[in-house]
C-alpha cells in the first residue's frame, strides 16, 4: 500500500514538473534570430556561437544574422524583426533618445538589456610600409572604418574629425576591409571589436602589418570629447605583430531584446550565459568579460524583467530605474 502510494505520488510529481516546464515555455518562439555584424568581426563569431548554444540547450532554432552592427541591431529589435541584438552602449543610447542615424526621431524605448558581453576597444591596422603609428598619420590616407551602421563605422569618422585629421573614409565589412588593405586599395583599416579581432589576426598572419591606436595627446582628447567611451589598454601580445601595450578607448557591449520577450525565455537565456562562462569562452576569448558583475557598466537601459529576476536571485541588485 505504501509502495502504491509512493508510486502515485512520484507519478503526480512528474506530471506536475512536466506541466510546470510546459508553462514556463508559454509564448516561446520556435526560432529566433540574433543580429550580429559583418563577417570577420567578433560580433559575428560571438553571436553565431551564442545562437548555437541557445539551440543546443534551450531547443530553439536560433541563428545569427549578418547586419551592419549595433545601429541596425537596435532598430531590428525595436521593430520586432530580430529577437535579440548585440549592441554597444553608445549607439544604443542614441537610439534610446531618438537620435539613431538609421531611424532618426524614433525613440527605441521597447528595447531591454539582457546581459553584459565585453568591452569594444578601438584600434587600427596598416601595412608596415605606410609608417602609420597614430591617428595623425592618417592625414591624406584612404581609411576603411568598418561597415556603415556599426560602432566603428559610426564613431571612427567622428573621432577622426574631432582630431582634425583629413582622411578619405570608406565603409566595408571586416573581412572585405582586410582584403582591401592587403590589395593596396586602402592605406589603413580602423575598427572596434572584442579582442582579438579575427580580421586583424588574419592580417598579422598573412601580411607585414602593424597595429596602432593613439598618441598620448590624441588619447586624452578623445576621452575628453567622447564621454560614452572609457579608458582601455590593448595588451601587448594580443597579435603577433604587437609587442607592447597600446592606449585605447572602449565601449561596453550588451545583448538586448524586445520588452515583449517572454519573461521565462529572457530568464533562461540570461541564466545560460551568466552561469557558464567557460562555455562562452569557447565561443570567443572576449567572453572573458561576459560576467554578471559587469551589469554595472549599463547606466541607462532598463533590464528585461527575466534578466532582473536572474540577477537578483544571484545576489546582484538592479537599481530601481533599470528595472524594465
Amino acid at each position: 500500500m505504501r509502495l502504491t502510494n509512493f508510486t502515485a505520488l512520484a507519478a503526480a510529481a512528474l506530471i506536475t514538473a512536466g506541466a510546470a516546464t510546459a508553462q514556463d515555455r508559454d509564448g516561446w518562439p520556435s526560432s529566433m534570430t540574433i543580429g550580429t555584424a559583418s563577417q570577420g568581426g567578433v560580433y559575428f563569431v560571438y553571436g553565431n556561437g551564442l545562437a548555437a548554444y541557445i539551440a543546443e540547450e534551450l531547443g530553439i532554432n536560433a541563428s545569427g544574422e549578418v547586419t551592419g552592427g549595433p545601429v541596425q541591431n537596435v532598430t531590428l529589435v525595436q521593430m520586432g524583426e530580430h529577437a535579440m541584438g548585440m549592441v554597444t552602449l553608445g549607439p544604443m543610447y542614441e537610439a534610446w533618445i531618438g537620435e539613431s542615424e538609421l531611424a532618426p526621431g524614433l525613440e527605441h524605448t521597447d528595447v531591454r538589456a539582457l546581459f553584459p558581453m565585453y568591452e569594444t576597444p578601438f584600434q587600427g591596422i596598416a601595412l608596415r610600409g605606410q609608417n602609420i603609428t597614430s591617428l595623425a598619420d592618417l592625414e591624406g590616407k584612404r581609411v576603411s572604418v568598418g561597415p556603415a551602421g556599426g560602432t566603428p563605422g559610426t564613431y571612427w569618422p567622428r573621432i577622426i574629425e574631432a582630431l582634425g585629421v583629413n582622411a578619405t573614409i570608406s565603409y566595408a565589412g571586416a573581412s572585405d576591409a582586410a582584403s582591401q588593405l592587403q590589395d593596396g586599395l586602402i592605406d589603413a583599416f580602423v575598427f572596434a571589436a572584442g579582442l582579438p579581432i579575427a580580421a586583424f589576426s588574419q592580417l598579422a598572419a598573412e601580411a607585414d602589418v602593424r597595429t596602432f591606436t593613439f598618441s598620448d595627446e590624441e588619447h586624452a582628447q578623445i576621452l575628453e570629447t567622447f564621454p560614452e567611451v572609457s579608458d582601455f589598454t590593448i595588451p601587448g601580445g594580443t597579435y603577433t605583430v604587437q609587442d607592447e601595450d597600446q592606449p585605447s578607448v572602449a565601449m561596453w557591449n550588451f545583448a538586448v531584446v524586445h520588452q515583449d520577450m517572454p519573461e521565462s525565455l529572457a530568464y533562461e537565456i540570461t541564466k545560460l550565459v551568466m552561469e557558464n562562462n567557460d562555455r562562452m569562452m569557447q565561443i570567443h576569448a572576449a567572453a572573458a568579460a561576459t560576467l554578471p558583475e559587469n551589469f554595472e557598466n549599463n547606466s541607462f537601459l532598463p533590464f528585461h524583467p527575466g534578466a532582473v529576476r536572474w540577477f537578483e536571485e544571484n545576489g546582484f541588485e538592479i537599481p530601481e530605474d533599470l528595472r524594465g
